[in-house]
């Protein structure tokens, strides 16, 4: 129970990544705010996490022992951002680790000149600019008690580039660099801030994942063939699994990992190695 008593907030809790750490959290014994937009966003070309996709995540780390919270909220959305802070500082007092996970693959797929204002502005106010506010909405209460640990999903997109997927690698890129900014203007008061990168995550069925689908799709090929197309790049040879993903942002949340911040925890089998 290395997490017991603390409070922690998963954004896009709803599914994939986000539910994977949450119960994950929930069986060290964290107490758990539950974030998600719980529909769709217009632009995305594909269904997000819905409000009972979320609720089920809730199920579950309730069924691992925890007390959770559950949130709508789109981190686009600096109002509602704000609510979804307020809340879960009413309901458990403070907030010991963020998770900013929330974020989207697509619209993506075209090379850089094609893509329009509005697919680059969402991308952006999503996958940067929602962890960005969530840091803003959340850091008061941790520099107060100075302690607290930040954890930023990026992506091997945040190391290297991708064919056809630039906004994207825009966000993720400058997401990492938003995390060692963060790093540097929160040590004197010991809140990290650090940033995880997974490789392509396999889709699993029990946290109901479809990054990895939505990827193939955006680049007109099946989900089976991109996988397979993947493996066989990959040095380990085998996809990234989210329990993997999960226990390396478990590590970063704990006191193990105390004196660590402003860096990357790459999750990727070594593709980012070569």
């Amino acid at each position: 129970m290395r997490l017991a008593g603390r409070a922690v907030v998963v954004t896009g809790a709803g599914r994939g990544l986000g539910r994977m750490c949450a119960v994950r959290f929930a069986e060290e014994g964290a107490d758990l705010v539950l974030v998600d937009a719980g529909g769709d966003i217009g632009g995305v070309p594909y269904p997000l996490a819905t409000e009972s996709q979320l609720e089920r995540t809730a199920h579950l780390c309730r069924k691992a022992g925890a007390t959770t919270l559950s949130v709508l909220a789109d981190v686009r959305d600096t109002a509602a951002v704000t609510a979804a802070v307020d809340t879960a500082l009413r309901r458990f007092d403070r907030i010991d680790v963020l998770v900013n996970n929330a974020g989207i693959a697509a619209p993506s797929g075209t090379p850089v000149h094609e893509i329009t204002d509005d697919a680059w502005q969402l991308m952006l106010d999503v996958d940067l600019s929602g962890a960005w506010r969530m840091i803003r909405a959340v850091a008061p209460d941790m520099l107060r008690r100075r302690e607290g640990s930040i954890i930023n999903i990026a992506s091997t997109a945040g190391l290297v580039g991708y064919r056809n997927f630039a906004a994207y690698v825009a966000a993720k890129h400058a997401l990492v660099g938003l995390t060692k900014a963060a790093a540097l203007d929160f040590a004197p008061l010991r809140v990290r801030v650090n940033a995880v990168c997974p490789g392509s995550v396999r889709d699993a069925s029990h946290v109901e994942g479809r990054m990895l689908s939505e990827i193939a799709r955006s680049l007109d090929v099946g989900a089976d063939e991109y996988e397979q197309a993947f493996v066989t790049t990959q040095p380990m040879n085998t996809l990234v699994e989210p329990e993997d993903v999960a226990g390396a942002v478990l590590w970063l949340a704990g006191d193990d990992s105390r004196q660590v911040t402003g860096t990357t925890v790459t999750v990727d089998g070594g593709f980012t190695a070569r």
